[in-house]
Protein backbone atom coordinates (compact mmCIF):
# COMPACT_ATOMS: atom_id res chain seq x y z
CA UNK A 1 0.00 0.00 0.00
CA UNK A 2 1.37 3.31 -1.00
CA UNK A 3 2.19 6.32 1.64
CA UNK A 4 1.77 8.46 -1.25
CA UNK A 5 -0.85 11.24 -1.66
CA UNK A 6 0.00 12.14 -4.87
CA UNK A 7 -0.23 8.20 -6.29
CA UNK A 8 -3.79 8.51 -4.60
CA UNK A 9 -4.44 12.05 -6.38
CA UNK A 10 -3.62 10.33 -9.54
CA UNK A 11 -5.36 7.00 -9.09
CA UNK A 12 -8.56 8.20 -8.11
CA UNK A 13 -8.59 10.40 -11.11
CA UNK A 14 -8.02 7.29 -13.35
CA UNK A 15 -10.60 5.34 -11.47
CA UNK A 16 -13.21 7.92 -11.58
CA UNK A 17 -12.57 8.40 -15.32
CA UNK A 18 -12.58 4.31 -15.67
CA UNK A 19 -15.68 4.39 -14.21
CA UNK A 20 -17.62 7.26 -16.02
CA UNK A 21 -16.44 5.59 -19.13
CA UNK A 22 -17.29 2.15 -18.18
CA UNK A 23 -13.67 0.77 -18.55
CA UNK A 24 -12.52 0.06 -15.08
CA UNK A 25 -11.79 -3.71 -16.18
CA UNK A 26 -9.95 -3.28 -19.04
CA UNK A 27 -7.92 -0.40 -17.43
CA UNK A 28 -6.82 -2.71 -14.46
CA UNK A 29 -6.08 -5.20 -17.01
CA UNK A 30 -3.71 -2.84 -18.83
CA UNK A 31 -2.31 -1.50 -15.66
CA UNK A 32 -1.59 -5.22 -14.63
CA UNK A 33 0.43 -5.65 -17.26
CA UNK A 34 1.97 -1.96 -16.83
CA UNK A 35 2.68 -3.11 -13.20
CA UNK A 36 4.92 -6.51 -14.49
CA UNK A 37 6.43 -4.19 -17.42
CA UNK A 38 7.56 -1.21 -15.05
CA UNK A 39 8.48 -3.68 -12.06
CA UNK A 40 10.04 -6.43 -13.62
CA UNK A 41 12.40 -4.77 -16.02
CA UNK A 42 14.41 -2.04 -14.19
CA UNK A 43 16.49 -0.73 -17.91
CA UNK A 44 12.66 -0.12 -18.66
CA UNK A 45 12.09 2.17 -15.14
CA UNK A 46 15.61 3.27 -15.64
CA UNK A 47 15.20 4.60 -19.91
CA UNK A 48 11.67 6.41 -18.08
CA UNK A 49 12.62 7.74 -15.63
CA UNK A 50 16.14 9.63 -16.94
CA UNK A 51 16.79 13.50 -17.24
CA UNK A 52 19.03 12.51 -20.06
CA UNK A 53 15.92 11.43 -22.64
CA UNK A 54 14.03 14.03 -23.48
CA UNK A 55 10.19 14.59 -22.62
CA UNK A 56 9.14 14.19 -26.29
CA UNK A 57 10.92 11.48 -26.98
CA UNK A 58 9.41 9.24 -23.61
CA UNK A 59 6.21 10.10 -25.13
CA UNK A 60 6.90 8.57 -28.11
CA UNK A 61 8.32 5.44 -26.69
CA UNK A 62 5.24 5.35 -24.23
CA UNK A 63 3.06 5.64 -27.66
CA UNK A 64 5.19 2.55 -29.22
CA UNK A 65 5.23 0.58 -26.18
CA UNK A 66 1.67 0.48 -24.90
CA UNK A 67 -0.07 1.03 -28.58
CA UNK A 68 -2.56 -2.12 -27.06
CA UNK A 69 -3.60 -0.23 -24.09
CA UNK A 70 -6.72 1.78 -23.19
CA UNK A 71 -6.24 5.75 -24.48
CA UNK A 72 -6.83 6.42 -20.59
CA UNK A 73 -3.88 4.30 -19.43
CA UNK A 74 -1.75 6.46 -22.06
CA UNK A 75 -2.60 9.44 -21.39
CA UNK A 76 -1.66 9.01 -17.75
CA UNK A 77 1.54 7.89 -18.50
CA UNK A 78 1.84 11.14 -21.02
CA UNK A 79 0.42 13.51 -18.54
CA UNK A 80 3.16 11.51 -15.79
CA UNK A 81 5.86 12.51 -18.08
CA UNK A 82 4.54 15.87 -18.44
CA UNK A 83 3.95 16.31 -14.55
CA UNK A 84 7.70 14.30 -14.02
CA UNK A 85 5.38 11.77 -12.17
CA UNK A 86 7.00 8.67 -13.72
CA UNK A 87 8.52 7.43 -10.08
CA UNK A 88 4.71 7.42 -9.08
CA UNK A 89 3.93 4.42 -11.23
CA UNK A 90 3.77 1.71 -8.96
CA UNK A 91 2.42 3.46 -6.40
CA UNK A 92 -0.44 4.92 -8.67
CA UNK A 93 -1.39 1.15 -10.06
CA UNK A 94 -1.48 -0.06 -6.54
CA UNK A 95 -3.65 2.52 -5.11
CA UNK A 96 -6.38 1.96 -8.56
CA UNK A 97 -6.36 -1.70 -7.21
CA UNK A 98 -7.36 -1.45 -3.90
CA UNK A 99 -9.82 1.16 -5.29
CA UNK A 100 -10.86 -1.65 -7.95
CA UNK A 101 -11.04 -4.02 -5.48
CA UNK A 102 -13.33 -2.36 -2.97
CA UNK A 103 -15.65 -1.45 -5.76
CA UNK A 104 -16.15 -4.84 -6.37
CA UNK A 105 -15.89 -6.41 -3.34
CA UNK A 106 -12.84 -7.98 -3.91
CA UNK A 107 -10.01 -8.66 -1.30
CA UNK A 108 -6.54 -9.77 -2.56
CA UNK A 109 -5.10 -12.46 -0.63
CA UNK A 110 -1.54 -15.15 -0.33
CA UNK A 111 -2.47 -18.07 0.05
CA UNK A 112 0.74 -20.00 0.84
CA UNK A 113 0.43 -23.86 0.27
CA UNK A 114 2.85 -26.57 -0.57
CA UNK A 115 2.05 -27.12 -4.06
CA UNK A 116 0.33 -24.90 -6.99
CA UNK A 117 -3.65 -24.59 -6.26
CA UNK A 118 -6.45 -25.68 -8.85
CA UNK A 119 -8.76 -23.26 -10.39
CA UNK A 120 -11.36 -25.29 -7.88
CA UNK A 121 -9.24 -25.43 -4.90
CA UNK A 122 -8.61 -21.06 -5.79
CA UNK A 123 -12.57 -20.85 -5.93
CA UNK A 124 -13.33 -22.98 -2.61
CA UNK A 125 -10.52 -21.00 -0.67
CA UNK A 126 -11.96 -17.85 -2.13
CA UNK A 127 -15.97 -18.08 -1.23
CA UNK A 128 -14.61 -19.89 2.33
CA UNK A 129 -12.36 -17.00 3.47
CA UNK A 130 -13.98 -13.90 1.68
CA UNK A 131 -17.27 -13.94 3.90
CA UNK A 132 -14.27 -13.92 6.98
CA UNK A 133 -13.52 -10.10 5.74
CA UNK A 134 -16.75 -9.52 4.51
CA UNK A 135 -16.18 -9.64 0.86
CA UNK A 136 -17.35 -11.69 -2.22
CA UNK A 137 -14.49 -13.32 -3.35
CA UNK A 138 -10.42 -12.95 -2.89
CA UNK A 139 -8.02 -12.22 -5.82
CA UNK A 140 -5.67 -15.05 -5.07
CA UNK A 141 -1.68 -14.76 -5.66
CA UNK A 142 -0.78 -18.53 -4.56
CA UNK A 143 2.57 -18.70 -3.04
CA UNK A 144 4.20 -22.26 -3.31
CA UNK A 145 6.56 -22.86 0.12
CA UNK A 146 7.66 -26.48 1.05
CA UNK A 147 8.65 -25.43 4.20
CA UNK A 148 5.11 -25.26 5.44
CA UNK A 149 5.15 -29.22 5.39
CA UNK A 150 1.10 -28.93 4.65
CA UNK A 151 -2.15 -27.10 4.94
CA UNK A 152 -1.78 -23.63 4.12
CA UNK A 153 -1.46 -19.61 5.31
CA UNK A 154 -4.03 -17.55 4.04
CA UNK A 155 -2.91 -13.45 4.22
CA UNK A 156 -5.76 -11.53 3.59
CA UNK A 157 -4.58 -7.57 4.25
CA UNK A 158 -3.46 -7.59 7.69
CA UNK A 159 -5.19 -10.62 8.49
CA UNK A 160 -3.46 -14.62 8.94
CA UNK A 161 -5.00 -17.66 9.03
CA UNK A 162 -2.82 -20.14 9.72
CA UNK A 163 -3.27 -23.76 9.58
CA UNK A 164 -0.27 -25.18 8.35
CA UNK A 165 1.60 -28.16 9.60
CA UNK A 166 4.97 -25.94 10.51
CA UNK A 167 2.94 -23.59 13.01
CA UNK A 168 1.12 -26.81 14.55
CA UNK A 169 4.31 -28.63 15.04
CA UNK A 170 6.02 -25.39 16.45
CA UNK A 171 3.35 -24.90 18.73
CA UNK A 172 3.31 -28.35 19.79
CA UNK A 173 7.69 -28.37 20.37
CA UNK A 174 6.68 -25.06 22.79
CA UNK A 175 4.09 -26.74 24.99
CA UNK A 176 6.52 -29.53 25.20
CA UNK A 177 9.54 -27.83 26.17
CA UNK A 178 7.76 -24.98 28.19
Amino acid sequence: MSNSTVAKRYAISLFELATKKNEVQAVENDLRELKVVWNGNKDVKTLFTSPKLSLDKKKELVRQIFANAKPIVINTLLVLIDKKRLAEVSDIISEFMILSNEAQGIAEAKVYTTRALTEEERANVSSAFAKNVGKQSLNIQNIVDPSIIGGMRVQIGNRIYDSTLSTKLDRLKRNLIG
